[in-house]
């Protein structure tokens, strides 16, 4: 099939990588045109613009920040015009429920196909071809993409025909990753009060209770954190956001998303909206631990 794929920040070039890499004929379009510089030389065909890069598509993979970004280039960027009847629009980034059940709507109103496909998986994971997948949409069209995705992960979960219901399950996947990071910061500073490290803390309860790698992997980013953010505050701030509007739609509950996105402005409001989402979470744990023993005082 002949695929298309927009946006090539860090996670989107290493999943269109995979793609290229595995003999796709795959055309490739960002904003900043040299990202796509590297993707030209492993093989892929560049676009100057969005429209260019989907004409003919059979497939569009779309890997864009947040919402806006997305509406951005379908709109503005007259994708969702020039899409070819029949084509298959597969959103693999996490966007909010709401915009997930609209782009349903307005690619059934051409003649098109919506499939989200959001990830779980910081970058290192993507350029492994380690990503879990999260799918949803119509049988025939989840099963075309189905071959694609493969070449992208390690695994794919079907949650259901409306592409909504994935969306939906990744914005709960990320409250949960984000309440993982708040017990952890918590528990770090608990530990360092103690006068016990915090990787001998995160070793020694994740080896007796939890056993799990993704414990591991992120009480090692916490503590010594990468120099540039797999994933940064502002993000977990978006997805918080996201995931609370989409409970409140339901009439559901969310008392430690609250909480969360309380700290997550907190952190903006002192100039930590770039800082990496796991790591900068123990740090404003820290910082709050500190004001609080000298109210104390």
């Amino acid at each position: 099939m002949k695929t298309a794929f927009l946006g090539l920040g860090r996670m989107g070039s290493a999943i269109a990588r995979l793609l290229v890499k595995s003999g796709e004929d795959v055309t490739v379009w960002n904003r900043t045109r040299s990202r796509a510089e590297p993707l030209e030389r492993d093989g892929a065909k560049v676009a100057s613009t969005a429209a260019e890069a989907i004409a003919g598509a059979d497939v569009v993979f779309t890997m864009l920040i947040d919402d806006a970004s997305l509406e951005e280039v379908l709109y503005g960027g007259q994708v969702l015009e020039s899409l070819r009847h029949g084509a298959i629009h597969v959103s693999m980034s996490t966007l909010s429920v709401a915009l997930s059940r609209k782009l349903t709507e307005e690619h059934a109103k051409r003649g098109q196909h919506f499939v989200a496909a959001p990830v779980f998986g910081r970058p290192h994971i993507a350029e492994a071809g380690k990503l879990w997948i999260a799918v949803g949409g119509a049988p025939e069209p989840v099963e075309k993409v189905r071959p694609l995705l493969e070449k992208c992960g390690r695994g794919i979960t079907v949650v259901g025909e409306h592409p909504w219901s994935a969306h939906a399950l990744k914005l709960g996947g990320n409250f949960l990753i984000t309440a993982m990071i708040a017990a952890l910061s918590e528990g770090f500073v608990y530990a360092e009060a103690q006068d016990v490290e915090p990787a001998t803390f995160i070793d020694t309860v994740n080896k007796a209770l939890f056993q799990s790698p993704f414990y591991e992997m992120y009480g090692k980013i916490m503590l010594a954190p990468p120099e540039t953010p797999g994933a940064t505050m502002a993000v977990g701030e978006k997805d918080m956001r996201l995931f609370r509007e989409a409970a409140q739609a339901e009439q559901v509950q969310t008392p430690l998303a609250d909480l969360f996105l309380a700290n997550f402005h907190r952190a903006f409001e002192v100039g930590m909206k770039d800082a990496d989402w796991a790591a900068g979470y123990l740090q404003l744990q820290r910082a709050g631990s500190r004001e609080q023993l000298k109210a104390n005082r």
